[in-house]
């Protein structure tokens, strides 16, 4: 790099050339701006490595965008300007983000356990719903007309012309089924609660 001609030209002339695809031409813009550049950004966020990341983020944009640029002003003022819309954009970033995590805070403090409860009660009104589908047809039906229909077991017997007994033993065998399945579950979701 020590004899590269480059080094010699105005910003203008480099500025073309790197507008042509001059790789030379882009490392001197980026070995004589980088430095101040750098304390610039260093200035405005007081933060090292967020500087060094803006510079990086810049110089690789800036050649990449380099077919589309139009250079209204000195190449100087235009890196210098292209910096602090950067560091702005990286203060509005985070300003955006601390108010999304103060929100999601917010809602996780007052609405984290209802929420919890709610998608719970909702998985397990489900596991319920499926459990008492897989019963024998008979059995479900007892069952369904005792515990969402609120009939007694004298008023289901006269309906399906069954015998008291008959929806007594069907219930019994039921809620047998099902508490043994639930008792697995119930262990499942004390486990699940102490993991989170």
């Amino acid at each position: 790099m020590k004899n590269n001609p480059h080094k010699d030209l105005t910003d203008k002339e480099l500025f073309e050339r790197f507008q042509q695809g001059d790789e030379y031409a882009f490392t001197v813009i980026y070995q004589r701006y980088q430095g101040c550049l750098y304390l610039h950004a260093l200035k405005m966020l007081n933060d090292r490595d967020k500087a060094q990341d803006v510079i990086q983020e810049l110089f690789t944009r800036f050649w990449h965008k380099r077919n589309d640029l139009v250079l209204t002003t000195s190449l100087s003022s235009y890196l210098y300007t292209a910096v602090r819309n950067k560091v702005l954009d990286e203060f509005a970033h985070e300003k955006v983000i601390a108010k999304y995590q103060q929100s999601l805070q917010e809602f996780m403090d007052k609405g984290e356990y209802v929420t919890d409860s709610w998608v719970r009660e909702r998985e397990l009104t489900a596991i319920i719903e499926k459990e008492i589908a897989a019963l024998p047809p008979k059995m479900r039906e007892v069952f369904e007309l005792s515990r969402k229909g609120y009939l007694s077991y004298q008023a289901i017997a006269e309906k399906l012309d069954v015998s008291e007994h008959t929806v007594r033993k069907h219930i019994t065998r039921a809620i047998k089924k099902l508490r043994s399945k639930f008792d697995l579950v119930t262990i499942l979701i004390s486990i699940l609660l102490k993991l989170h």
